[in-house]
């Protein structure tokens, strides 16, 4: 099939509008161009991943809550700084990445920023499961490949 005759996905605006309050959470995903394949879950990959979100932690690009590496894409729950920007931020780690790992990934990202605490359990709640739900492992406890600082902050 040829792939100009698919119905394209419509690109949304990833800018923050001037009245987004500092702190506020994004949820994130960013898919591998080949669906269905196993790419990100194995090693060294998976952990090249979550060893680089915690640098760009630690330079102040983002404060990561959540991050969840299934084998074709991954998902993140993470406050960002404002004054880089969303966009810019999630491309430039993608373009590492891609670099890094021979990562290929779709040409952009789904970005949903989480207006209330109500938005934020949900998606915290569908990010967890999303090793369950694709009948990975019987619990969320048991998937390796996740960066979990909610659940962190929950046991102490």
């Amino acid at each position: 099939m040829n792939r100009e005759t698919l119905p394209q996905r419509k690109k949304l605006p990833h800018e923050i509008p001037p009245w987004v309050q500092l702190g506020t959470r994004h949820f994130i995903t960013i898919n591998c161009e080949k669906r269905d394949a196993d790419i990100l879950c194995r090693e060294p990959t998976a952990t090249a991943l979550l060893e680089s979100a915690t640098f760009y932690e630690q330079i102040g690009r983002w404060y990561m809550w959540l991050m969840m590496i299934m084998p074709d894409h991954l998902h993140f729950i993470a406050t960002f700084d404002l004054q880089r920007g969303v966009r810019p931020i999630v491309r430039a780690w993608k373009s590492y990445q891609a670099a890094k790992l021979s990562i290929n990934w779709q040409s952009d990202f789904f970005e949903h920023r989480l207006r209330n605490d109500k938005e934020y359990e949900e998606k915290t709640h569908y990010v967890r499961m999303n090793p369950v739900r694709k009948g990975l492992v019987q619990t969320t406890e048991e998937w390796p490949f996740v960066m979990d600082r909610i659940r962190m902050i929950e046991q102490t």
